[in-house]
Protein backbone atom coordinates (compact mmCIF):
# COMPACT_ATOMS: atom_id res chain seq x y z
CA UNK A 1 0.00 0.00 0.00
CA UNK A 2 1.32 3.43 -0.98
CA UNK A 3 0.81 5.90 1.87
CA UNK A 4 1.86 8.81 -0.37
CA UNK A 5 -1.73 8.88 -1.61
CA UNK A 6 -3.00 9.62 1.90
CA UNK A 7 -3.73 13.27 2.63
CA UNK A 8 -5.53 15.16 5.38
CA UNK A 9 -8.36 17.65 4.89
CA UNK A 10 -10.37 19.79 7.24
CA UNK A 11 -14.15 19.66 7.22
CA UNK A 12 -15.43 23.17 6.42
CA UNK A 13 -18.61 22.45 8.33
CA UNK A 14 -17.28 21.32 11.72
CA UNK A 15 -13.48 21.64 11.46
CA UNK A 16 -12.84 17.92 11.96
CA UNK A 17 -9.78 16.36 10.33
CA UNK A 18 -10.59 14.10 7.40
CA UNK A 19 -8.30 11.45 5.96
CA UNK A 20 -8.37 10.75 2.23
CA UNK A 21 -6.69 7.45 1.40
CA UNK A 22 -7.32 7.04 -2.34
CA UNK A 23 -5.72 10.32 -3.45
CA UNK A 24 -7.08 11.70 -6.71
CA UNK A 25 -9.43 8.72 -7.07
CA UNK A 26 -11.64 10.15 -4.33
CA UNK A 27 -14.61 12.20 -5.58
CA UNK A 28 -16.58 12.61 -2.37
CA UNK A 29 -15.61 12.27 1.27
CA UNK A 30 -17.97 12.01 4.23
CA UNK A 31 -17.29 13.68 7.57
CA UNK A 32 -18.26 11.18 10.23
CA UNK A 33 -18.48 13.99 12.86
CA UNK A 34 -21.15 16.16 11.28
CA UNK A 35 -22.44 13.77 8.57
CA UNK A 36 -21.55 16.16 5.75
CA UNK A 37 -20.83 14.82 2.27
CA UNK A 38 -18.05 16.93 0.76
CA UNK A 39 -16.78 17.42 -2.79
CA UNK A 40 -13.16 16.21 -2.60
CA UNK A 41 -12.42 17.73 -6.01
CA UNK A 42 -13.37 21.22 -4.83
CA UNK A 43 -10.47 23.09 -3.16
CA UNK A 44 -12.88 24.48 -0.59
CA UNK A 45 -14.52 21.07 0.02
CA UNK A 46 -17.99 22.17 -0.99
CA UNK A 47 -20.71 20.59 1.12
CA UNK A 48 -22.83 18.49 -1.20
CA UNK A 49 -25.22 17.19 1.43
CA UNK A 50 -25.84 16.84 5.14
CA UNK A 51 -27.84 13.95 6.50
CA UNK A 52 -29.10 12.56 9.76
CA UNK A 53 -27.06 9.51 10.73
CA UNK A 54 -28.98 6.24 10.99
CA UNK A 55 -27.16 3.13 12.17
CA UNK A 56 -29.19 0.65 10.12
CA UNK A 57 -26.42 -1.91 9.67
CA UNK A 58 -23.44 -2.50 12.02
CA UNK A 59 -20.06 -1.50 10.57
CA UNK A 60 -17.84 -4.44 11.48
CA UNK A 61 -14.67 -3.36 9.60
CA UNK A 62 -13.42 0.13 10.58
CA UNK A 63 -12.25 2.69 8.02
CA UNK A 64 -8.52 2.46 7.44
CA UNK A 65 -8.38 -1.26 8.27
CA UNK A 66 -5.99 -3.15 6.03
CA UNK A 67 -6.22 -6.83 5.30
CA UNK A 68 -4.65 -9.31 2.92
CA UNK A 69 -7.48 -10.50 0.75
CA UNK A 70 -7.03 -12.75 -2.28
CA UNK A 71 -3.27 -12.33 -1.88
CA UNK A 72 -3.38 -8.51 -2.03
CA UNK A 73 -3.47 -5.85 0.68
CA UNK A 74 -6.80 -4.00 0.59
CA UNK A 75 -7.71 -0.99 2.70
CA UNK A 76 -11.29 -0.13 3.72
CA UNK A 77 -11.91 3.48 2.67
CA UNK A 78 -15.71 3.72 2.55
CA UNK A 79 -18.87 2.18 3.90
CA UNK A 80 -22.42 2.68 2.69
CA UNK A 81 -25.75 1.16 3.61
CA UNK A 82 -28.40 0.47 1.00
CA UNK A 83 -32.04 -0.33 1.65
CA UNK A 84 -34.88 -1.83 -0.33
CA UNK A 85 -38.52 -1.77 0.74
CA UNK A 86 -40.72 -4.79 0.09
CA UNK A 87 -44.36 -4.72 1.13
CA UNK A 88 -43.69 -1.98 3.63
CA UNK A 89 -40.66 -3.68 5.21
CA UNK A 90 -37.12 -2.28 4.88
CA UNK A 91 -34.19 -4.62 4.20
CA UNK A 92 -30.72 -3.07 4.55
CA UNK A 93 -27.21 -4.31 3.83
CA UNK A 94 -23.73 -2.86 4.16
CA UNK A 95 -21.13 -2.37 1.43
CA UNK A 96 -17.44 -1.86 2.24
CA UNK A 97 -15.35 -0.10 -0.39
CA UNK A 98 -11.82 -1.53 -0.59
CA UNK A 99 -8.89 0.20 -2.28
CA UNK A 100 -5.47 -0.82 -3.50
CA UNK A 101 -3.44 1.72 -5.52
CA UNK A 102 -2.34 -0.95 -8.03
CA UNK A 103 -5.51 -3.03 -8.23
CA UNK A 104 -8.17 -0.35 -7.89
CA UNK A 105 -11.45 -0.98 -6.05
CA UNK A 106 -13.52 -3.94 -4.91
CA UNK A 107 -16.28 -4.42 -2.38
CA UNK A 108 -17.31 -6.59 0.54
CA UNK A 109 -21.06 -6.74 1.16
CA UNK A 110 -22.79 -8.01 4.29
CA UNK A 111 -26.42 -8.86 4.95
CA UNK A 112 -27.56 -10.75 8.07
CA UNK A 113 -24.16 -12.39 8.48
CA UNK A 114 -23.84 -13.31 4.78
CA UNK A 115 -20.77 -11.90 3.01
CA UNK A 116 -19.87 -11.44 -0.65
CA UNK A 117 -16.61 -10.45 -2.34
CA UNK A 118 -17.64 -8.19 -5.24
CA UNK A 119 -15.81 -6.82 -8.27
CA UNK A 120 -17.05 -4.59 -11.09
CA UNK A 121 -17.23 -6.38 -14.44
CA UNK A 122 -15.70 -5.01 -17.60
CA UNK A 123 -17.64 -7.51 -19.70
CA UNK A 124 -21.34 -6.81 -20.19
CA UNK A 125 -23.47 -9.96 -19.67
CA UNK A 126 -26.12 -11.02 -22.15
CA UNK A 127 -29.61 -11.05 -20.66
CA UNK A 128 -32.27 -13.43 -21.99
CA UNK A 129 -35.96 -13.12 -21.23
CA UNK A 130 -37.90 -16.11 -19.95
CA UNK A 131 -39.09 -18.24 -22.85
CA UNK A 132 -41.75 -20.21 -21.01
CA UNK A 133 -44.35 -19.56 -18.34
CA UNK A 134 -42.83 -19.98 -14.91
CA UNK A 135 -39.27 -19.83 -16.25
CA UNK A 136 -36.79 -17.25 -15.01
CA UNK A 137 -34.83 -14.75 -17.12
CA UNK A 138 -31.14 -15.58 -17.47
CA UNK A 139 -27.90 -13.68 -17.75
CA UNK A 140 -24.78 -15.20 -19.30
CA UNK A 141 -21.24 -13.92 -18.80
CA UNK A 142 -17.86 -15.59 -19.28
CA UNK A 143 -19.59 -18.86 -20.13
CA UNK A 144 -21.59 -19.00 -16.88
CA UNK A 145 -25.39 -18.86 -16.77
CA UNK A 146 -27.19 -17.09 -13.92
CA UNK A 147 -30.89 -17.30 -13.01
CA UNK A 148 -32.79 -14.12 -12.25
CA UNK A 149 -33.47 -13.85 -8.53
CA UNK A 150 -34.78 -10.40 -7.68
CA UNK A 151 -35.28 -6.87 -8.95
CA UNK A 152 -35.77 -3.93 -6.59
CA UNK A 153 -34.97 -0.25 -6.09
CA UNK A 154 -32.11 0.30 -3.64
CA UNK A 155 -31.73 3.57 -1.75
CA UNK A 156 -28.50 4.78 -0.15
CA UNK A 157 -29.39 5.37 3.51
CA UNK A 158 -26.01 5.79 5.21
CA UNK A 159 -22.47 6.67 4.08
CA UNK A 160 -19.11 7.15 5.75
CA UNK A 161 -15.58 7.47 4.36
CA UNK A 162 -14.66 8.32 0.78
CA UNK A 163 -15.90 7.21 -2.64
CA UNK A 164 -14.70 7.46 -6.24
CA UNK A 165 -18.11 8.76 -7.32
CA UNK A 166 -20.49 11.45 -6.13
CA UNK A 167 -22.48 9.77 -3.38
CA UNK A 168 -25.55 11.15 -1.62
CA UNK A 169 -27.94 9.74 0.92
CA UNK A 170 -31.19 9.14 -0.94
CA UNK A 171 -29.53 8.05 -4.19
CA UNK A 172 -31.61 5.37 -5.89
CA UNK A 173 -30.63 2.62 -8.32
CA UNK A 174 -32.58 -0.25 -9.84
CA UNK A 175 -30.85 -3.48 -8.84
CA UNK A 176 -31.35 -6.84 -10.55
CA UNK A 177 -29.69 -9.92 -9.11
CA UNK A 178 -28.97 -13.19 -10.92
CA UNK A 179 -27.60 -16.18 -9.07
CA UNK A 180 -25.51 -19.25 -9.75
CA UNK A 181 -24.31 -20.19 -6.25
CA UNK A 182 -21.79 -19.39 -4.95
CA UNK A 183 -21.73 -16.41 -7.34
CA UNK A 184 -24.19 -13.55 -7.79
CA UNK A 185 -24.41 -11.25 -10.81
CA UNK A 186 -25.89 -7.80 -10.22
CA UNK A 187 -26.79 -4.85 -12.40
CA UNK A 188 -27.27 -1.34 -11.03
CA UNK A 189 -29.16 0.98 -13.35
CA UNK A 190 -29.81 4.71 -13.22
CA UNK A 191 -31.20 6.99 -15.86
CA UNK A 192 -27.75 7.39 -17.36
CA UNK A 193 -25.95 4.04 -17.15
CA UNK A 194 -25.89 0.42 -16.05
CA UNK A 195 -23.03 -1.14 -14.10
CA UNK A 196 -22.54 -4.90 -13.72
CA UNK A 197 -20.73 -6.58 -10.85
CA UNK A 198 -20.08 -10.15 -9.77
CA UNK A 199 -19.94 -11.34 -6.19
CA UNK A 200 -18.79 -14.60 -4.66
CA UNK A 201 -20.12 -15.88 -1.34
CA UNK A 202 -17.50 -15.97 1.43
CA UNK A 203 -17.71 -16.80 5.10
CA UNK A 204 -17.40 -14.24 7.87
CA UNK A 205 -14.51 -16.24 9.35
CA UNK A 206 -12.39 -15.44 6.30
CA UNK A 207 -13.16 -11.73 6.63
CA UNK A 208 -12.28 -11.75 10.34
CA UNK A 209 -9.03 -13.58 9.63
CA UNK A 210 -8.01 -11.26 6.78
CA UNK A 211 -8.64 -8.07 8.76
CA UNK A 212 -7.72 -9.48 12.18
CA UNK A 213 -10.99 -8.34 13.65
CA UNK A 214 -11.78 -8.96 17.34
CA UNK A 215 -14.36 -11.52 18.43
CA UNK A 216 -16.30 -13.67 16.00
CA UNK A 217 -18.37 -12.78 12.95
CA UNK A 218 -22.16 -12.70 13.34
CA UNK A 219 -23.91 -15.96 12.60
CA UNK A 220 -25.68 -16.02 9.22
CA UNK A 221 -29.46 -15.71 9.41
CA UNK A 222 -31.58 -17.56 6.89
CA UNK A 223 -30.47 -18.58 3.40
CA UNK A 224 -28.89 -15.95 1.16
CA UNK A 225 -29.46 -15.62 -2.58
CA UNK A 226 -26.12 -17.16 -3.64
CA UNK A 227 -25.27 -19.08 -0.49
CA UNK A 228 -23.86 -22.49 -1.45
CA UNK A 229 -26.06 -25.42 -0.52
CA UNK A 230 -24.78 -27.50 2.41
CA UNK A 231 -22.51 -30.35 1.33
CA UNK A 232 -22.73 -29.33 -2.36
CA UNK A 233 -20.34 -32.08 -3.46
CA UNK A 234 -21.61 -34.57 -0.92
CA UNK A 235 -24.90 -35.15 -2.73
CA UNK A 236 -23.15 -36.54 -5.78
CA UNK A 237 -20.68 -38.54 -3.70
CA UNK A 238 -23.43 -39.97 -1.53
CA UNK A 239 -25.44 -41.06 -4.57
CA UNK A 240 -22.33 -42.58 -6.13
CA UNK A 241 -21.67 -44.54 -2.95
CA UNK A 242 -25.33 -45.57 -2.84
CA UNK A 243 -25.16 -46.82 -6.43
CA UNK A 244 -21.98 -48.77 -5.69
CA UNK A 245 -23.37 -50.42 -2.55
CA UNK A 246 -26.68 -51.08 -4.29
CA UNK A 247 -24.81 -52.87 -7.07
CA UNK A 248 -23.05 -55.05 -4.51
CA UNK A 249 -26.39 -55.73 -2.79
CA UNK A 250 -28.03 -56.73 -6.08
CA UNK A 251 -25.16 -59.04 -6.97
CA UNK A 252 -25.42 -60.66 -3.55
CA UNK A 253 -29.19 -61.06 -3.95
CA UNK A 254 -28.81 -62.58 -7.42
CA UNK A 255 -26.19 -64.99 -6.10
CA UNK A 256 -28.27 -66.00 -3.08
CA UNK A 257 -31.57 -66.36 -4.91
CA UNK A 258 -30.16 -67.75 -8.12
CA UNK A 259 -27.37 -70.03 -6.93
CA UNK A 260 -28.61 -71.20 -3.54
CA UNK A 261 -29.72 -74.86 -3.77
CA UNK A 262 -33.12 -74.32 -2.09
CA UNK A 263 -33.08 -78.08 -1.55
CA UNK A 264 -36.36 -79.73 -0.53
CA UNK A 265 -35.53 -81.75 2.61
CA UNK A 266 -39.04 -82.97 3.35
CA UNK A 267 -42.42 -83.00 1.57
CA UNK A 268 -45.64 -84.86 2.32
CA UNK A 269 -49.41 -84.54 1.92
CA UNK A 270 -51.69 -85.03 4.91
CA UNK A 271 -55.42 -85.01 5.48
CA UNK A 272 -57.16 -83.55 8.46
CA UNK A 273 -60.62 -84.80 9.50
CA UNK A 274 -62.17 -82.69 12.24
CA UNK A 275 -63.60 -84.47 15.27
CA UNK A 276 -67.35 -84.56 15.75
CA UNK A 277 -67.06 -82.55 18.94
CA UNK A 278 -64.46 -79.97 19.90
CA UNK A 279 -61.50 -81.84 21.47
CA UNK A 280 -59.98 -80.95 24.80
CA UNK A 281 -56.44 -79.55 24.87
CA UNK A 282 -55.06 -82.94 25.83
CA UNK A 283 -57.02 -84.72 23.09
CA UNK A 284 -55.86 -82.16 20.51
CA UNK A 285 -52.25 -82.60 21.60
CA UNK A 286 -52.59 -86.36 21.43
CA UNK A 287 -54.02 -86.09 17.89
CA UNK A 288 -51.03 -84.07 16.64
CA UNK A 289 -49.06 -85.81 13.92
CA UNK A 290 -45.31 -86.13 13.72
CA UNK A 291 -43.44 -86.17 10.42
CA UNK A 292 -40.64 -88.50 9.53
CA UNK A 293 -37.20 -87.30 10.45
CA UNK A 294 -35.12 -85.49 7.87
CA UNK A 295 -31.55 -84.25 7.72
CA UNK A 296 -30.35 -80.68 7.45
CA UNK A 297 -26.79 -80.55 6.13
CA UNK A 298 -24.24 -77.79 5.79
CA UNK A 299 -23.91 -74.52 7.63
CA UNK A 300 -26.51 -72.89 9.84
CA UNK A 301 -29.08 -71.28 7.55
CA UNK A 302 -32.79 -70.56 7.12
CA UNK A 303 -35.43 -73.25 6.72
CA UNK A 304 -38.61 -72.52 4.77
CA UNK A 305 -41.88 -74.25 5.67
CA UNK A 306 -44.67 -73.99 3.09
CA UNK A 307 -48.21 -75.13 3.88
CA UNK A 308 -50.53 -75.64 0.88
CA UNK A 309 -54.20 -76.46 1.52
CA UNK A 310 -57.45 -76.96 -0.39
CA UNK A 311 -59.45 -74.80 2.01
CA UNK A 312 -62.48 -73.03 0.56
CA UNK A 313 -64.50 -70.49 2.53
CA UNK A 314 -62.89 -71.67 5.73
CA UNK A 315 -59.83 -71.35 7.90
CA UNK A 316 -57.38 -73.56 9.74
CA UNK A 317 -54.74 -72.97 12.36
CA UNK A 318 -51.51 -74.99 12.54
CA UNK A 319 -49.41 -75.25 15.67
CA UNK A 320 -45.93 -76.24 14.49
CA UNK A 321 -42.88 -77.40 16.38
CA UNK A 322 -39.56 -78.03 14.62
CA UNK A 323 -37.64 -80.39 16.91
CA UNK A 324 -34.01 -81.50 16.79
CA UNK A 325 -34.10 -85.29 17.14
CA UNK A 326 -30.74 -85.40 18.94
CA UNK A 327 -30.76 -82.37 21.26
CA UNK A 328 -34.49 -81.77 21.68
CA UNK A 329 -34.08 -78.10 20.69
CA UNK A 330 -37.55 -76.91 19.69
CA UNK A 331 -38.73 -74.07 17.46
CA UNK A 332 -42.42 -73.43 18.27
CA UNK A 333 -44.62 -71.23 16.08
CA UNK A 334 -48.18 -71.04 14.80
CA UNK A 335 -49.59 -70.19 11.38
CA UNK A 336 -53.12 -69.52 10.14
CA UNK A 337 -54.45 -70.24 6.66
CA UNK A 338 -57.79 -68.76 5.54
CA UNK A 339 -59.47 -68.38 2.19
CA UNK A 340 -62.92 -67.01 1.29
CA UNK A 341 -64.56 -66.16 -2.03
CA UNK A 342 -67.97 -65.53 -3.50
CA UNK A 343 -70.09 -63.22 -5.60
CA UNK A 344 -72.10 -60.12 -4.77
CA UNK A 345 -73.57 -57.16 -6.61
CA UNK A 346 -70.06 -56.03 -7.49
CA UNK A 347 -69.10 -59.40 -8.96
CA UNK A 348 -66.60 -62.02 -7.87
CA UNK A 349 -64.47 -61.39 -4.79
CA UNK A 350 -61.89 -63.30 -2.77
CA UNK A 351 -59.67 -62.72 0.22
CA UNK A 352 -56.93 -64.62 1.97
CA UNK A 353 -54.92 -67.49 0.51
CA UNK A 354 -54.87 -71.27 0.62
CA UNK A 355 -51.11 -71.17 1.01
CA UNK A 356 -48.77 -69.99 3.76
CA UNK A 357 -45.00 -69.61 3.87
CA UNK A 358 -42.79 -69.01 6.89
CA UNK A 359 -39.02 -68.73 7.20
CA UNK A 360 -37.27 -70.12 10.27
CA UNK A 361 -33.89 -68.35 10.47
CA UNK A 362 -30.57 -69.78 11.65
CA UNK A 363 -31.35 -73.48 11.96
CA UNK A 364 -28.18 -75.58 12.58
CA UNK A 365 -27.51 -78.81 10.76
CA UNK A 366 -28.81 -82.06 12.26
CA UNK A 367 -31.70 -84.55 12.29
CA UNK A 368 -35.14 -82.96 12.72
CA UNK A 369 -38.85 -83.72 12.64
CA UNK A 370 -41.98 -81.53 12.73
CA UNK A 371 -44.92 -81.89 15.09
CA UNK A 372 -48.14 -80.55 13.54
CA UNK A 373 -51.39 -79.84 15.35
CA UNK A 374 -54.15 -78.52 13.01
CA UNK A 375 -57.31 -76.84 14.25
CA UNK A 376 -60.39 -75.42 12.58
CA UNK A 377 -63.92 -74.14 13.17
CA UNK A 378 -65.85 -76.35 15.57
CA UNK A 379 -68.83 -78.56 14.77
CA UNK A 380 -70.30 -79.28 11.37
CA UNK A 381 -69.13 -75.98 9.84
CA UNK A 382 -65.70 -77.45 9.25
CA UNK A 383 -65.00 -79.94 6.47
CA UNK A 384 -62.03 -82.24 6.06
CA UNK A 385 -59.17 -80.82 4.04
CA UNK A 386 -55.76 -81.85 2.78
CA UNK A 387 -52.55 -79.97 3.25
CA UNK A 388 -49.04 -80.35 1.90
CA UNK A 389 -45.97 -79.60 4.02
CA UNK A 390 -42.78 -78.72 2.16
CA UNK A 391 -39.49 -77.85 3.87
CA UNK A 392 -36.60 -76.29 1.94
CA UNK A 393 -33.10 -75.69 3.22
CA UNK A 394 -30.91 -72.59 2.77
CA UNK A 395 -33.66 -70.29 1.46
CA UNK A 396 -32.68 -66.59 1.31
CA UNK A 397 -34.66 -64.11 3.38
CA UNK A 398 -35.82 -61.51 0.91
CA UNK A 399 -36.84 -59.08 3.64
CA UNK A 400 -33.20 -58.81 4.70
CA UNK A 401 -32.26 -57.44 1.28
CA UNK A 402 -35.22 -55.07 1.33
CA UNK A 403 -34.19 -53.75 4.73
CA UNK A 404 -30.61 -53.38 3.50
CA UNK A 405 -31.88 -51.35 0.53
CA UNK A 406 -33.92 -49.08 2.82
CA UNK A 407 -30.92 -48.49 5.09
CA UNK A 408 -28.70 -47.74 2.09
CA UNK A 409 -31.24 -45.23 0.78
CA UNK A 410 -31.46 -43.26 4.04
CA UNK A 411 -28.24 -41.15 3.65
CA UNK A 412 -28.86 -40.02 0.04
CA UNK A 413 -32.54 -39.40 0.78
CA UNK A 414 -31.58 -37.27 3.79
CA UNK A 415 -29.04 -35.23 1.81
CA UNK A 416 -31.48 -34.81 -1.09
CA UNK A 417 -34.27 -33.67 1.24
CA UNK A 418 -31.94 -31.21 2.96
CA UNK A 419 -30.79 -29.84 -0.40
CA UNK A 420 -34.38 -29.47 -1.65
CA UNK A 421 -35.42 -27.72 1.57
CA UNK A 422 -32.42 -25.39 1.33
CA UNK A 423 -33.23 -24.44 -2.27
CA UNK A 424 -36.90 -23.91 -1.45
CA UNK A 425 -35.92 -21.58 1.39
CA UNK A 426 -33.52 -19.70 -0.91
CA UNK A 427 -36.17 -18.99 -3.54
CA UNK A 428 -38.75 -17.97 -0.95
CA UNK A 429 -36.71 -14.76 -0.67
CA UNK A 430 -36.84 -14.08 -4.41
CA UNK A 431 -39.34 -12.62 -6.86
CA UNK A 432 -40.49 -16.22 -7.44
CA UNK A 433 -41.64 -17.06 -3.92
CA UNK A 434 -44.62 -19.44 -3.90
CA UNK A 435 -46.16 -17.29 -1.17
CA UNK A 436 -46.83 -14.63 -3.74
CA UNK A 437 -44.54 -12.08 -2.10
CA UNK A 438 -42.40 -10.40 -4.73
CA UNK A 439 -39.20 -9.51 -3.00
Amino acid sequence: MVDALVRSLTCPQCGATLTVRAGDHTVTVVCSHCNSILDAKDPSLKVLQRFAAKQLVPQYIPLGARGRWRGTMWEVIGFQVRTIRVQGIDYSWGEYLLFNPYEGFRYLTQYNGHWNDVIVLKTVPKVYKARATGAKPQAVVLGETFQHFQTATATTTQVVGEFPWTVRVGDKVDVSDYVDPPRILSSESTAGETTWSMGEYVTGDRIWQAYELPGSPPDPIGVYANQPAPYPGSLGRVWQAFAAFLGVLLLAAVWRFGLSPHAVVYEHVYQYVPPATPPSDSEAAAAALVTDTFTLNGRTSALELTTETNLDNSWAYFAFALINDSTGTTYDFGREVAYYDGRDVDGYWSEGSTRDRVLIPSVPSGRYYVRVQPEGPPGGTFRAFTYRLRLRRDVPWGMAYLLAFVLLAVPPAFVLLRSMTFEHTRWQESDYSDTGDDE
